[in-house]
């Protein structure tokens, strides 16, 4: 099966870059983002809560051996399998507990997972973040990047506020400015949050994190370009 990617175009693009011109350039500079994303909302739950607090590397290493030994990640191959065997990918007790309790409440219907995709953002949030081990923000990267829902925007995702600094010279995010840009790329914030990401790697020679070095204060100033 070949890798699926999210799906935008130009009319979320062209959307973003009249409501916005200095995201526009942005766009404009660093073209489609070509952004993975899973098909199988199991599995890509599991693969979240194996993600937290690791790189990126680590939580490929974990799940190439979880699949290799597991065949199907399926909440009945993660039921057949123990926690000394879930910890032995690279994982600890913790988030294999997590897993376990996760597959045991699919198999029984006392989470019914099929329901999330037909659920608005906000109640599919709140019941994915009812599972343990399972925040807000892996709740939204799991609508961003497996239900690949248009609007998703997070305040507790540090990459995309640094990318924020980034682009508009800010120094500081607070909770109201980030507000602000949500109002202003709604319906398409999923689409900003790619753009963002991208910046925060460093995909735009030349820009730089505004943030205030430790003791100056946080003030919410505009930094020199």
């Amino acid at each position: 099966m070949g890798h699926l990617y999210f799906q935008y175009g130009d009319k979320e693009t062209e959307y973003l870059k009249k409501k916005d011109q200095v995201l526009g350039e942005v766009i404009e500079k660093i073209g489609h983002i070509e952004r993975e994303v899973d098909s199988d909302l199991f599995s890509s739950v599991i693969h979240h809560i194996i993600g937290q607090q690791i790189s990126t590397k680590a939580q490929a290493t974990v799940w190439r051996r979880m699949q290799e030994r597991l065949g199907e990640v399926t909440a009945e191959s993660i039921l057949a399998a123990e926690i000394p065997e879930l910890q032995s990918f690279g994982m600890t007790f913790r988030k294999a507990e997590y897993i376990k309790d996760f597959a045991e409440k699919v198999q029984s219907g006392a989470f019914d997972l099929e329901g999330i995709s037909r659920l608005p953002d906000n109640e599919a949030i709140k019941a994915l973040a009812s599972l343990k081990g399972i925040g807000v923000w892996t709740a939204e990267m799991i609508l961003l990047f497996c239900l690949q829902r248009p609007d998703v925007f997070s305040f507790d995702d540090l990459a995309i506020r640094r990318g924020l600094r980034m682009v508009y010279h800010h120094r500081n995010i607070d909770r109201k400015l980030f507000e602000k840009y949500r109002r202003r790329f709604s319906p398409y914030c999923s689409v900003a949050s790619l753009y963002l990401w991208a910046v925060a790697g460093g995909a735009v020679p030349g820009m730089k994190d505004c943030a205030p070095k430790k003791g100056e204060g946080r003030g919410k100033y505009y930094c020199p370009v």
